[in-house]
């Protein structure tokens, strides 16, 4: 029995048999054993197996199939292909996302010895960004060894579901394999011997908040569906105004405010909207300088509601951290005035929005993110929003229809974006990526054709406005000598797209008028496109502007 074989057989078996339901492969020589065991499973239907040549990519890809709720697994050979999955695994710890990480290692002797491919810290590369981190040595007596090593990978996928205390997240198994990495005909029988099924807690007993504060319910970035329904729960059974990012899962409903952080700074007849007295916060919140100062300010109680060990508090100022919350009995007169102010004012914004992303007849981001929410909400489809501008654009101009939407928020990074988005298409089915110039580039590598795997079903809807547009929104924009600023800040790079996506393979479509784009975007997901936007990234300032001044016209004049 070749004992690499052995070993690889019984993690991959373990697994499965915890749940595993997707794994994904980057090749190399040292990872063969788990390529072969990953082979098999996924030849008797055990398992999917995706297998990508960029190991960036393909941490991303596993990241993007677990933000759908599938519990994944990533596997690399050793070396620098390790280091390839790290900006993956700190999206993974930031944002809570479960993911089982397998890198393949050279046998704990050759460590310091000048070995080629031998990282000497490689079984520590992703500490602290991880649940659990196990230091696996080349097998010796597999027989003996087999239930240890289905403890260890029940332990790990514990830790990844976050069953252990700290909340979802990633986990780092390091292999080790000797020589022969060929596989071998026998191997050790199935078995479940030393696997260990951990139970979750209960279901947290709710607090119940006292009526009369003048309330938001603020939702952020979550992973879990579980959260953004709390969220969206809450603000219906309090009758309170819901500021609910894209990516939150509470995006909809009677309570959900569109433009809302352009009304914390706006006034109405009865002074300023943002004149709160408690909020309710839910996820990780990220998008908007007005929604940091609010969470920072002292004449504000902020309850945090986490249903495991940690909490968003980047001002410092969290009261108080709940497991779960509601509320009981009718809101005051203070209550329903203030709710009511907020509800005509959402409506009013909104109409403001519209008017004024209706007024270009070019093409520009707020008007994408506007059409693509539309199309998604029409054909049931998923979003995912990349980094940067495209994320504010839905968060302003997007109607707050439901649709479910996914982004990276856990660190904010372009990284990874389209690997991420076929993630989430291939488990979840058709979906949107609207995504920015500079972050469709930085991860062209997702778009290589894999043989042998069907394309998800993805419409790339690229918003290209050479360079970094957001910047133009940032201080950089008006200090900095604009030569400066376009060379290290802006970034201009005038890559043709379509030649780009001639070379991976991909269906490219540049529409030049509103009514060809709406045309292209309402079209449903088949296969893998790109829709290509030009835009003018000189205007993206001004809009903004335009947009601010309109929407708080518009209020304080009702």
């Amino acid at each position: 029995m070749n004992p690499s074989t052995a070993l690889a057989t019984v993690l991959v078996d373990a697994l499965v048999r915890l749940g595993l339901r997707h794994l994904v492969l980057s090749p190399g020589s040292r990872s063969a054993p788990l390529a072969y065991a990953a082979a098999r499973a996924a030849d008797e239907g055990r398992l999917r197996l995706h297998v990508r040549i960029d190991e960036r990519s393909a941490g991303f890809l596993a990241l993007g199939l677990a933000r759908a709720g599938e519990l994944v697994a990533v596997v690399t050979t050793s070396g620098t292909a390790v280091a390839n999955l790290h900006p993956a695994v700190l999206e993974a710890h930031h944002a809570g996302v479960p993911l089982v990480v397998l890198t393949a290692d050279r046998p704990h002797e050759l460590r310091g010895s000048g070995a080629s491919q031998t990282a000497d810290a490689q079984a520590r590369t992703f500490l602290p960004s991880v649940r659990h981190s196990a230091d696996l040595p080349a097998p010796v007596d597999p027989a003996a060894q087999a239930p240890a090593w289905r403890s260890v990978v029940s332990r790990a996928v514990a830790a990844a579901r976050g069953l252990r205390g700290d909340g979802p997240g990633p986990v780092h198994l390091d292999v080790g394999f000797a020589d022969p990495l060929t596989p071998s005909p026998d191997t050790l029988p199935p078995s479940a011997t030393g696997l260990t099924l951990v139970a979750g807690p209960g279901a947290p007993q709710p607090v119940v908040l006292d009526r009369g504060p003048r309330t938001l319910v603020l939702a952020g970035d979550a992973p879990d569906p579980a959260t953004g329904r709390a969220a969206r729960e809450l603000a219906e059974q309090g009758g309170w105004p819901l500021l609910a990012e894209p990516s939150s899962g509470a995006r909809g409903g009677p309570r959900a405010v569109g433009a809302y952080r352009l009304l914390l700074d706006a006034e109405d007849g009865q002074g300023r909207l943002g004149d709160v007295e408690r909020v309710v916060l839910f996820g990780h919140p990220t998008l908007s300088r007005p929604v940091t100062r609010l969470l920072a300010r002292g004449d504000v109680e902020l309850v945090v509601v986490s249903p495991d060990g940690t909490w968003p508090d980047a001002g410092f100022r969290a009261s108080r951290v709940l497991a779960a919350a509601t509320v009981a009995g009718p809101a005051g007169d203070g209550e329903q005035e203030f709710a009511a102010r907020w509800d005509r004012a959402a409506k009013l914004a909104a109409d403001a929005v519209d008017a004024v992303v209706d007024a270009e007849s070019a093409l520009t981001g707020p008007w994408a993110a506007r059409e693509v929410v539309r199309a998604c909400a029409a054909d049931r489809s998923v979003l995912v929003v990349a980094a940067s501008n495209a994320v504010r654009d839905v968060d302003l101009a997007g109607p707050p229809a439901g649709v479910r939407t996914v982004s990276n928020r856990g660190l904010a990074g372009i990284d990874g974006t389209l690997a991420t988005a076929e993630g989430v298409a291939t488990a979840l089915g058709p979906t949107r990526l609207l995504v920015g110039d500079l972050a469709f580039l930085h991860d062209a590598n997702a778009l290589l054709p894999v043989p042998g795997e069907r394309r998800p079903d993805l419409t790339v809807v690229l918003v290209n406005d050479d360079g970094g547009g957001i910047f133009e929104t940032l201080e950089h924009a008006a200090v900095v000598a604009r030569s400066t600023f376009e060379r290290v800040v802006a970034t201009p790079h005038g890559v043709d797209v379509a030649a780009l996506c001639a070379a991976f393979g991909v269906p490219h479509v540049r529409p030049a008028t509103r009514a060809q784009a709406a045309a292209a975007l309402a079209a449903p997901p088949a296969g893998l496109r790109v829709v290509e936007l030009v835009t003018d990234r000189a205007a993206v300032r001004p809009r903004l502007e335009r947009l601010t001044a309109a929407v708080r016209a518009a209020v304080l004049d009702a």
